[in-house]
């Protein structure tokens, strides 16, 4: 997860249908803040674009489809690439599960094979995962992930030589915000980590420390505005949305390249921060 980034996969508000009247009327019961705001939001994705490419990655925009809402912005949580194929959730946000189909489906064309799908009972979005290594994938249990899909990702990856651990997530504003791991932790490097301390479970900090991770802490005052959700570019660069100030700076200090856009409307109003709107394909 912080390798160099190469290729990634991304989907614009327009794609996603921010600009759709039918779609925006869904924007309450989706957990937005307030109506998209079609213009802003694309114009904030197009800065993102940019400095995805300034940084030397491949940029794939997913292709229209009438199966996607306006979550669909937010393309990471619906597949979790693996050097083995490609792994099809099954989101705990039933708006979201065709997006799974519509990515297999187009990640297919770019030839990145399927590996399986999660099916029902299961439920996993892969905003509540991360790869502590090549061999070693950390599953938050919550409301989007739940055991019966942490069990089917053990069945699939097993026999693949990686083990799956589970991590429990908290309450936090409950079942109707989106709370992913991912919302609490972004890896930063190989053995640095950004927190929201306070709101991990105290086995997840104890397993992150005897793997060697050392922790930045974000500024408590800018929780709200997603500052523990930063990209990892690799070779210390970070992707974060330049509302975060203290936190971006506390980066800055610990000799981290941080670069930014503003993410006002495509991120804090649909609690997606630059992780969620993209899906990382290849690192080195």
């Amino acid at each position: 997860m912080v390798g160099v980034l190469q290729r990634v996969l991304v989907c614009s508000p327009r794609t996603a249908g921010w600009s759709h009247p039918a779609r925006i009327a869904c924007w309450r019961e989706l957990g937005f803040h307030h109506i998209p705001i079609f213009e802003r939001a694309q114009s904030q994705h197009d800065l993102l674009v940019i400095e995805l490419k300034n940084a030397g990655a491949e940029v794939i925009e997913l292709g229209p489809g009438d199966d996607l809402s306006l979550d669909a912005v937010y393309p990471h949580d619906a597949s979790l690439p693996t050097d083995f194929g490609l792994l099809l959730m099954r989101p705990g946000k039933t708006n979201r599960v065709a997006e799974a189909r519509h990515q297999g489906a187009s990640c297919e064309v770019l030839g990145i094979p399927p590996l399986g799908t999660i099916t029902a009972p299961g439920a996993t979005e892969a905003g509540d995962i991360l790869w502590l290594d090549a061999t070693t994938l950390l599953v938050g249990h919550g409301y989007r992930t739940n055991p019966a899909g942490i069990e089917q990702l053990r069945a699939l990856l097993a026999p693949r030589g990686i083990e799956v651990l589970s991590a429990p997530l908290p309450y936090g504003p409950g079942p109707s915000a989106c709370l992913h791991l991912m919302s609490l932790i972004s890896l930063l490097n190989e053995h640095m980590a950004l927190v929201d301390l306070p709101w991990l479970a105290v086995e997840t900090v104890e397993l992150l420390k005897s793997r060697g991770y050392e922790f930045i802490q974000i500024d408590d005052s800018e929780r709200g505005t997603l500052a523990c959700n930063v990209l990892a570019l690799g070779e210390k660069r970070l992707l974060a949305i330049e509302e975060n100030h203290k936190t971006n700076n506390r980066l800055r200090h610990a000799g981290f390249d941080v670069r930014t856009f503003p993410g006002s409307e495509i991120c804090i109003n649909g609690s997606g921060g630059p992780t969620c709107l993209t899906r990382p394909l290849l690192r080195n």
